[in-house]
């Protein structure tokens, strides 16, 4: 095979979860554009409905798909489903994820377990739904979102950062399972990202933007489209002999301490 078709998803069904906005529809459009058949979902019509418009806006064809990844019973129908109707699942992004930010001390057990519910629990459910189909045909990619907060901790979002250091784990035990099938099992990491969510405070003299910058080796915010390459590598042939890792897509920031605030 020559290097170039190593990364050749063309006739590839994949899924992406929550692929209905931000992060998540960057990479379900890099999906796309290689030649991938695009299924999304959500919990929200309308959502999905906005997003499918708006792939279409770009010319491509999203399958949309409602229902509860953290729900063992829907997910497990929607998986067979779709397969029924668009073709079996190959390759599975678990993007889906939620955030709260409270202080561990004031967090209630019912925003914990949501927390962990969606970001940890829901990508073992989607995945083992996949599995068992890619079992039986050789072969599977599944892509799990981590975060920087799978190796480092901030204030606030301890749950998050627990559901994310487990995903890390769970990559690395499915991969561990299922490499004998030929399912490569690998996360991604983004940094900190130009979306519509961080647009408030990606303004010059932001205390947080400037630590960002400070802090990034690159220097900058990641653009959406910076997880193009590392999708499509991690969904093609090309990381067929990769498995259990994640790759981190944040500018360097994870690699350095940074630049103090006040250091030039």
């Amino acid at each position: 095979m020559k290097s170039l078709e190593l990364f050749n998803i063309s006739g590839k069904v994949a899924l992406v979860t929550g692929g209905t906005h931000g992060l998540g529809m960057a990479i379900a459009t890099a999906l796309a554009e290689a030649g991938a058949t695009l299924v999304i979902n959500d919990l929200s019509k309308e959502k999905l409905d906005n997003a499918i418009a708006e792939y279409a806006a770009k010319g491509i064809e999203a399958h949309g798909y409602i229902f509860d990844v953290t729900d063992e019973a829907a997910a497990t129908a929607a998986v067979a489903r779709i397969a029924a109707e668009v073709g079996p699942i190959d390759i599975l992004v678990n993007n889906a994820g939620i955030i709260k930010r409270i202080p561990a001390a004031e967090m209630s057990l019912a925003d914990w377990q949501a927390v962990i519910n969606v970001d940890l629990t829901a990508p073992f459910i989607m995945s083992k739904a996949v599995a068992r189909s890619m079992i039986e045909r050789g072969g599977g990619k599944i892509i799990n979102m981590c975060s920087m907060m799978s190796e480092v901790g901030r204030d606030t979002v301890s749950a998050y950062a627990a559901a994310k250091g487990g995903l890390k784990m769970l990559t690395r035990n499915l991969a561990t399972e299922w490499a004998r099938y030929n399912i490569q099992v690998n996360g991604i990491g983004p940094g900190y990202f130009a979306t519509a969510q961080t647009a408030p405070i990606r303004v010059n003299g932001h205390p947080f933007n400037e630590f960002i910058i400070k802090r990034t080796p690159a220097a900058r915010w990641g653009n959406p489209e910076d997880l193009a390459g590392t999708t499509v590598f991690l969904a093609s042939h090309a990381s067929d002999f990769v498995s259990g890792h994640v790759v981190y897509v944040d500018g360097g920031i994870l690699a350095s301490l940074g630049k103090a605030m006040n250091e030039d």
